[in-house]
C-alpha cells in the first residue's frame, strides 16, 4: 500500500481523466490520496473530488503564490471550512521568493493564519517553501513557541539543514519526484538521512513527474517511482518503505480512515 500524500486532482479532472487516473493508481497499489487546496474560493471543487471516492481526501488553504489575489480568509473560516469530514489537514500554505508572484508580507500574513488554524483545529500543516527557508523557519518556530501544531514540508527540495529545523518541532518531510532527477544529488542525500518516522512520498501533480516519466503529466500512480528510487537511496526494501510511509501518513494524519 502506498500513500500519495500531495497532490491536485483538479487539474486531472480538467483533463478529463480524473477516473481513469484514479484506477490506474489503485492498480499500482495507491490506496489513499489526498488533493490540495491552494485557492479557497476553489475549496468546492476540491471537496467534491474529495467527496466523489472513499480513499481521497482534501485540504482548505491558500498556496502563498495566490496570498495577495485569493479573497481574505480568517482563522476562523479554516477552521469552519476545516470541520468537513473529508478535510484532513491545513494548506497548502507558506513562503514563496522564487516566483513572489505575491508580496512577502501578504505571504507572511496568510501563513501565520493558516498555522494558528493548524494548531486550533490539531490537522496538520502543510508547508510549501521555496528560497525562504530562513524566513519560513523562523516563523514556524516563532509560533511553535506559542503552541504546539503538526505539519510537513511539501515537496522538499531545500537543504539537509532545513529538514533538520523541521524534525525539531515535529514535523514530516515529503519526498516528491524530484528525488529520481540526475541532479537532485543534495536531496537525495537528504533523503537518506531523513529519520524513517518522518518520512513520506508524494507526486504533486500534475508537476514534476519522476524519472522514467519525467516531461509527462504526472498522476497519483507514479508515486511508486519515488517510493522505489527511496529505498534504492536508502538500501531498504520498496514494500518496507511503502509500509513505513504509509503508516507516517495515518500517524500525521489522524482524521483520514485508514483503508480496510
Amino acid at each position: 500500500m502506498l500513500v500519495d500524500s500531495h497532490c491536485h486532482l483538479d487539474y486531472l479532472e480538467r483533463d478529463g481523466d480524473l477516473d481513469e487516473a484514479v484506477v490506474r493508481a489503485r492498480e499500482a497499489g495507491v490506496r489513499t490520496i489526498v488533493t490540495i487546496c491552494t485557492k479557497v474560493s476553489e475549496f468546492e471543487t476540491i471537496k467534491r473530488i474529495a467527496e466523489r471516492y472513499d480513499d481521497i481526501w482534501c485540504t482548505v488553504g491558500i498556496h502563498p503564490h495566490e496570498a495577495a489575489t485569493e479573497p481574505q480568509v480568517s482563522t476562523a473560516q479554516l477552521l469552519e471550512i476545516a470541520q468537513h469530514p473529508k478535510v484532513v489537514g491545513i494548506g497548502e500554505t507558506g513562503l514563496d521568493y522564487y516566483y513572489e508572484h505575491s508580496p512577502r508580507e501578504a505571504q507572511k500574513i496568510s501563513f501565520r493564519k493558516h498555522i494558528a488554524a493548524a494548531r486550533e483545529s490539531g490537522l496538520p500543516l502543510i508547508v510549501h517553501t521555496r528560497d525562504a527557508d530562513d524566513d519560513t523557519m523562523g516563523i514556524l518556530n516563532e509560533a511553535y513557541a506559542d503552541g504546539v501544531f503538526s505539519g510537513l514540508i511539501h515537496c522538499y527540495s531545500t537543504s539537509p539543514k532545513v529538514a533538520e529545523r523541521a524534525i525539531e518541532i515535529g514535523f514530516y518531510i515529503s519526498i516528491a519526484g524530484i528525488v529520481t532527477f540526475k541532479r537532485a544529488a543534495e536531496l537525495q542525500q537528504t533523503a537518506v538521512g531523513l529519520p524513517e518516522d518522518r518520512l513520506l512520498v508524494e507526486t504533486d501533480a500534475p508537476y514534476l513527474a519522476p524519472v522514467p516519466k519525467r516531461g509527462k503529466r504526472n498522476e497519483p500512480s507514479y508515486v511508486a517511482f519515488t517510493a522505489a528510487k527511496l529505498a534504492e537511496l536508502r538500501n531498504d526494501d520498496v514494500s518496507r518503505i511503502a509500509a513505513v510511509t504509509t503508516d507516517n501518513f495515518f500517524r500525521l494524519f489522524t482524521k483520514a480512515a485508514r483503508p480496510a
